[in-house]
């Protein structure tokens, strides 16, 4: 069939009232309403950059004479925290905090996204639907509940049951891992790292369990269409095309388990000194910044706590900026934005 040739003066020009970009509105949209919510918009985002970084500046001039008594790299470096002696590092907190962070996720992972995929794909209705109250009913107890729960109940039985026999049978056939596992006490790194574990779960199997929930379901049709089994389809349509929201709630997660205080605090033993066993005491930058900070009647410990945290404070932007990338970078691959 031959092309209609359309009078110019017929054909409507679309990009006539569009300002410079792709995505620009006619300007008949943009009306004093779109310019005044833009103002708002930019406001509120502009005070929230601010506040930050306000908040930065102002713990750093805290801070201040700590580092030039100790200089930023000392400060980090140093092994000791000893307020009588006038003797601070941030080593100990530093290496506490992350590897009480790092282990937890590590022990979170897999069940939380076992959990995510078991009601996402496996489980009736009904039992989808307990699961996902019972998840969020954990994630909005308070942290000092769960850390008195454990406290009383969850670390002596950890002790009692699992630490001790564990400890006497390493000094009986594997005398290498005693120094690693440490003389047990009640509280200790290894039930802070358990029970961070647990608080940091909810937060990995919401946003996996949303991000699963958001595959379509022609990836999935597809997949069984070529004859896939059903465990075939999940591992590969559904758990590559989620994989973004999934890494978002496990550094979200990691986020959490780093800036946890309360619960942290009251199981980890408050050892402010490396090297640490798993058995054995140990410290966190929050919960060094919690138990010391309303005894920090020196000028210099108080500025060597406000140091403390002001390299929490960069640790977390850090993760946030690293969880940014990561979510560009893999929605960048996926074909998005």
């Amino acid at each position: 069939m031959a092309d209609v040739a359309v009078p110019e003066a017929l054909t409507p020009d679309l990009t006539r009232d569009a300002a410079p970009g792709a995505n620009a509105l006619p300007a008949r949209y943009r009306g004093p309403a779109d310019r005044a919510f833009k103002i708002v918009v930019v406001t509120l985002s502009s005070f929230i950059i601010l506040l930050a970084i306000s908040m930065a500046v102002v713990i750093w001039l805290e801070a201040r004479p700590t580092f030039r008594a100790f200089g930023y790299l000392d400060f980090l470096t140093e092994t000791t925290w000893d307020p009588v002696a006038a003797i601070h590092g941030a080593l100990p907190f530093i290496f506490g905090t992350l590897l009480t962070s790092f282990m937890a996720l590590a022990l979170a992972i897999i069940p939380a996204l076992g959990v995510a995929i078991f009601v996402s794909e496996y489980a009736p209705g009904w039992l989808a639907n307990i699961i996902n109250y019972t998840v969020d009913l954990l994630a909005a107890i308070p942290s000092v509940v769960i850390g008195l729960w454990a406290v009383f109940n969850f670390a002596p039985f950890m002790r009692d049951t699992f630490y001790m026999p564990i400890f006497l049978w390493a000094e009986e056939s594997a005398p290498w891992l005693v120094p690693v596992l440490g003389a047990p006490s009640t509280y200790n790194l290894a039930t802070a790292t358990i029970i961070l574990a647990l608080m940091i779960v909810p937060y990995t199997v919401a946003l996996s369990r949303d991000a699963i929930g958001q595959v379509p379901v022609e990836q999935r049709e597809a997949a069984y269409a070529l004859g896939s089994t059903r465990w075939e389809v999940m591992r590969d349509a559904v758990l590559p095309y989620a994989r973004t929201g999934v890494i978002a709630g496990v550094l979200l997660s990691l986020a959490r388990a780093l800036g946890e205080t309360m619960a942290v605090a009251m199981l980890i033993g408050n050892r402010n000194r490396v090297p640490f066993t798993l058995f054995g005491p140990a410290a966190s930058m929050p919960s060094l910044i919690i138990n010391e900070f309303r005894e920090a009647v020196e000028p210099l410990h108080y500025s060597s706590i406000m140091a403390v945290g002001f390299y929490l404070f960069f640790v977390t932007i850090a993760i946030n900026l690293l969880a940014s990338f990561i979510q560009r970078k893999l929605s960048i691959r996926k074909g998005g934005i």
